[in-house]
């Protein structure tokens, strides 16, 4: 266990490293020159451009300004935006816990509708309760977020009153109006989630639901709950665990579509702000911290396996 723990551990730094290398090339790929943008209406004189480019270390070749970079970073310097002047690191930390609130919040709403449609699609396979949850998934699945997003707004907002349609509050503010703030966009996101939850677990279910164990379990005269609940959905939980993993970082990287829809300040905002501006610090900064979110999920991931299945504790 302890090496299996290590061998993890040890991945992610060369992960975080190659990372960087692929985002530090691919945005020289990218069209247009930050110094104009910059400049803005004075990006017609030549020599206030040149001085830009110079302290931008713009006029410096690619692995010199990545090592210039990469140096700040390792000394826990992520540098600074420039398009608002302030600290990448900075930006990242007030934008983050929002992301991380409407994240949390979905993944809450995508494992309680998922799992049990599929634990009960399973169960019930080919009944009206199958046809019945197998059609909600394909809601979830089929329709987009943006869309769902502005029904819910004008439905539950503009004609019922109940929600406010945008905006953002603190959890520290006002924990009841950041509820009520981020439920609508957190069910958003959720409800696709859910759905592909809910076909993972009814296709893992009815794999568990078929092996010797199972049979063994009733014909012991076990409850039918405790069949279903302690021997089938632990065994079948593997690979729900790790769609979970995955998209609970898709969820934290940034919900671009959602956030602007409901005009929640997160992460998605902060990066398509960054990368109109040309804003590089900013855009190296917030995938460096999500690579950094999603090894440590996968980390957790594996954990919650050994957690879930004991005899990978022996492997």
């Amino acid at each position: 266990m302890r090496g299996y723990l290590g061998s993890r551990l040890a991945q992610i730094l060369p992960t975080l490293f190659l990372v960087s290398i692929i985002v530090f090339g691919l945005q020289s790929l990218m069209p247009g020159d930050p110094a104009l943008v910059i400049a803005g209406e004075s990006a017609g004189d030549p020599a206030l451009v040149a001085q830009i480019r110079r302290e931008l270390m713009l006029n410096r070749p690619i692995p010199v300004q990545y090592l210039h970079w990469l140096d700040n970073v390792l000394h826990g310097n992520l540098g600074y935006s420039w398009r608002l002047q302030e600290p990448v690191a900075a930006l990242i930390a007030q934008k983050l816990p929002v992301t991380a609130q409407l994240s949390v919040m979905a993944f809450i709403f995508a494992i309680v509708i998922g799992v049990p449609m599929g634990i009960l699609s399973a169960v019930k396979r080919n009944t009206a309760w199958d046809w019945l949850a197998n059609a909600v998934g394909l809601f979830g699945l089929s329709i987009p977020t943006f869309w769902l997003g502005i029904v819910m707004i004008l439905v539950v907002s503009v004609r019922l009153g109940w929600l406010p349609p945008s905006g953002y509050v603190p959890l520290t503010e006002n924990w009841v109006r950041s509820l009520a703030t981020t439920v609508m966009p957190a069910f958003v996101l959720g409800n696709a989630i859910a759905a592909i939850l809910m076909r993972h677990t009814r296709s893992a279910m009815l794999v568990a639901l078929s092996q010797d164990y199972v049979r063994t379990a009733r014909a012991k005269g076990l409850r039918e709950t405790v069949v279903i609940l302690r021997h089938a959905l632990r065994n079948a939980l593997i690979p729900v665990v790790t769609l979970g993993g995955l998209q609970l970082g898709a969820l934290l990287s940034g919900a671009v579509l959602t956030e602007q829809v409901f005009s929640v300040p997160g992460f998605g905002k902060l990066v398509v702000d960054a990368v109109f501006n040309r804003d590089y610090p900013v855009i190296q900064g917030v995938v460096l911290v999500t690579a950094l979110l999603y090894v440590v999920l996968n980390l957790a991931t594996d954990l919650l396996y050994l957690f879930i299945n004991p005899r990978l504790r022996t492997a």
